[in-house]
């Protein structure tokens, strides 16, 4: 099965309005730049995004917010976004924070089919509040439920026609666990290979869990933040 579009619009089509996304990417690595700008085009709104964070202002998932187009956000890291700090300070934007591993994990339990699960991460602190505590083997486990979305939007480095994707170094990062917890995955890659040109070992997301793939027309590849080392005189 080909699941290859012609374009990342067309791609994103039937994204809809309130829908929960799952966006890839550990700050500014390994986003789909190209399918979130087609979401800014195709002018969806009231989106309910899960990210580890939402890109900066005016730049990847940035760009969705400052088009005011998500109206709630569950990640783990306010990050560069000055945007996203005004709204939830001000309240206008429901934002729900989760310690870094307890995003990932609630994810992949999604993905695989786990409602919820115990964590002691956040226990005794604001991530506590309304939640289930229980205690095994003397220590306090807080509840957390699993996530999932209507649709998971990834970016990977390479991918064949079958929908197979492998990933380059940290862009390696929340991409392939959002991939199985989507009801339709939609994966933008550099590189389209044919069937078999991937060495099956060398696979992280199989062909089953994506739906649509699409090669990305350019990529910009921001950094989040520059640092440079002064030259010691």
């Amino acid at each position: 099965m080909n699941k290859v579009i012609a374009t990342a619009d067309l791609a994103v089509a039937d994204v809809h309005d309130g829908a929960t996304i799952m966006f890839g990417g550990f700050g500014l690595c390994g986003i789909p730049e190209n399918l979130i700008a087609a979401l800014v085009r195709k002018g969806v709104k009231n989106l309910n995004t899960i990210a580890n964070n939402v890109g900066i202002d005016g730049y990847g998932t940035g760009s969705l917010l400052d088009a005011g187009q998500i109206a709630s956000h569950t990640g783990s890291y306010v990050g560069e976004n000055k945007l996203l700090e005004k709204l939830a300070l001000a309240g206008t934007l429901p934002l729900r924070l989760l310690p870094q591993g307890t995003l990932a994990e609630a994810i992949r339990a999604g993905g695989a089919g786990i409602p919820a699960f115990f964590t002691p991460t956040g226990v005794g602190t604001l991530v506590a509040e309304g939640k289930e505590v229980r205690e095994f083997d003397g220590r306090q486990y807080l509840l957390e439920r699993a996530l999932t979305a209507d649709f998971a939007i990834i970016k990977a480095w390479k991918g064949d026609r079958l929908g197979n994707l492998i990933y380059r170094k940290a862009s390696r990062n929340f991409n392939p666990i959002m991939a199985t917890a989507a009801t339709i995955t939609i994966a933008e890659v550099e590189q389209l290979v044919e069937p078999g040109e991937i060495d099956p070992d060398h696979i992280v997301t199989p062909g089953i869990y994506v739906h649509r793939l699409v090669v990305g027309e350019r990529f910009e590849k921001r950094i989040e933040r520059r640092t440079l080392q002064e030259t010691a005189k």
